[in-house]
């Protein structure tokens, strides 16, 4: 797969979560088919955080300063830190639409920088800045199959029918 063809999908998956996560049920923005999983307002603010302070920061930074060594972020930790659960979805949503499009505009003018450049990952070795990117587009897939995943079992659970019909989940 070409970068071009990597920042295409990055830029119609901003489409994908945006209409996806528009119009949510108050009571499925928090639900939570267990305790220790996601919420859909847990998982758009990750996104948002994602683009801006790892996804697009460590692309630029592989691209423009692979010398220097990354500055730690804490995901994981995010999620208490900055009370992803205090949250607006809405406006979360909105923000997650206009990062995803400086991320985009910006992709769009690094076609002739050095892809190659690569850094030391504390926890996973060498990556490129090419390889970055590649896991940006697979960590949108990972979401996309996450949020698909409660709203099914969010259907299954409230609507009390069975769902086979519809197929193997």
């Amino acid at each position: 797969m070409e970068l071009e063809s990597v920042i295409a999908e990055l830029e119609r998956n901003r489409k994908v979560f945006t209409e996806t996560l528009t119009d949510m049920p108050q009571n499925l923005i928090h639900w939570k088919a267990n305790p220790k999983d996601w919420s859909l307002l847990e998982i758009i603010c990750h996104l948002v955080d994602e683009e801006k302070e790892d996804f697009r920061t460590r692309v630029g930074h592989t691209l423009q300063h692979p010398e220097t060594p990354l500055a730690s972020i804490d995901p994981v930790g995010w999620v208490k830190k900055r009370d992803y659960n205090g949250q607006d979805f809405e406006k979360k949503v909105e923000q997650f639409d206009k990062e995803r499009q400086i991320s985009i505009a910006w992709l769009k003018t690094t076609a002739d920088l050095a892809w190659e450049n690569s850094l030391y990952h504390p926890e996973l070795g060498t990556m490129s800045a090419r390889s970055f990117l590649f896991n940006w587009l697979a960590h949108d897939y990972l979401h996309i199959r996450q949020i698909n995943r409660i709203k099914y079992n969010f259907l299954k659970e409230s609507s009390g029918d069975s769902l086979t019909y519809a197929g193997n989940w």
